[in-house]
């Protein structure tokens, strides 16, 4: 697929964005928000022209964003043919887990005493349990990236902060491909909230087991969905 310059074209909203300094980081973030929110979908091909016109940049500057976002695994330049949203390999997806296993266990484990910081962890279980409601199982999906973006954020830690972002992001190159968004996302919303509830009364470690479980059933739940769309060939939604 090629990115035509009518569908780019929603881009240009977010032009102010990029203030008058405009930098290759800037035009980067905006980018890795379209892809991790689906709108440059695994495999499609990125177009220079359409993309610089729409947000109003250089070609250096784009090509420069279209490297640091190759760098984190998000894009991939093939010879001769562009730069591609990349898609993942199985064995990406389960590096992923093992990677966010790693941290988020990390952070639960090292909070110390409460009361913490729970507000965005409240507003995302609460932006789930609502989507869910009306059946919006992308929006689901959206509010659960969230939970555990901000569960990460309890460590107040602006380099594991951005660790998790880019993580999240190629999580979400997974996650596009999957034909049944409800099945993969909707029980996890109960999960939250237990989680949630364990913070909220210092069971940290409660919280922990919890955690681990849940990107454990997570991970291989996935796997074998994603598996089936790599053998398939299937990546439409």
């Amino acid at each position: 697929m090629r990115t035509t310059e009518s569908e780019a074209g929603g881009l240009a909203d977010d032009r102010p964005l990029l203030g008058r300094t405009s930098t290759a980081e800037r035009v980067a973030d905006i980018l890795r928000t379209r892809i991790a929110e689906g709108y440059f979908p695994p495999g499609e091909r990125l177009s220079e022209d359409s993309i610089g016109k729409a947000l109003g940049v250089s070609r250096n500057t784009l090509r420069e964003a279209f490297r640091l976002l190759t760098h984190e695994r998000l894009l991939v330049h093939q010879l001769n043919r562009g730069v591609f949203v990349r898609v993942l390999a199985v064995e990406d997806v389960e590096d992923i887990y093992r990677i966010r296993r790693l941290i988020e266990c990390a952070v639960v484990r090292g909070l110390g005493a409460p009361p913490f910081p729970l507000d965005g962890l409240d507003k995302a279980v609460g932006d789930g349990e609502r989507a869910a409601a009306r059946r919006e199982w992308k929006g689901v999906s959206t509010a659960n990236i969230h939970f555990h973006r901000e569960l990460v954020a309890l460590a107040a830690s602006p380099r594991t902060d951005e660790l998790m972002r880019s993580v999240l992001a190629e999580l979400r190159l997974a996650f596009h491909v999957v034909a049944d968004p409800r099945r993969l996302h909707e029980p996890y919303l109960v999960r939250n909230r237990q989680i949630l509830e364990c913070l909220r009364t210092g069971d940290n470690t409660t919280g922990e087991q919890l955690l681990a479980g849940y990107l454990d059933d997570s991970r291989t739940q996935l796997v074998e969905v994603y598996a089936r769309h790599i053998e398939t060939g299937n990546w439409g939604t």
